[in-house]
């Protein structure tokens, strides 16, 4: 498909569905990584495909390429440590979903 047609949303070619799906999992991992962060005043966004955008509330930002990168990135941001999977944390995160 060209450019423009991609742009302007039209059916995408049967060769890139294997990207959508991929494209689809990195969003869900964003979404699920920034309700973490946000406990630490922190953000991740998708940063091209390639890598990810760690923003903490001060405006400093770090762009790096692997989960594992976003919680070192996290760490230097916010000065806190951060664990993913701390078991207050998910108790937590586990009841805010419910309440929503």
């Amino acid at each position: 498909m060209c450019g423009l047609c991609g742009t302007l949303g039209g059916p995408p070619h049967w060769t890139e569905a294997g990207a959508e799906r991929r494209r689809a999992g990195r969003l869900a991992s964003v979404r699920i990584t920034n309700a973490v962060l946000a406990t630490a005043a922190l953000r991740v966004d998708d940063w091209q495909g390639a890598a990810f955008l760690v923003a903490g509330a001060t405006g400093r930002q770090e762009i790096v390429s692997d989960l594992q990168g976003v919680w070192e990135a996290g760490r230097m941001i916010s000065g806190r440590s951060l664990d993913p999977l701390d078991p207050a944390l998910l108790a937590r995160l586990d009841q805010t979903g419910r309440e929503t």
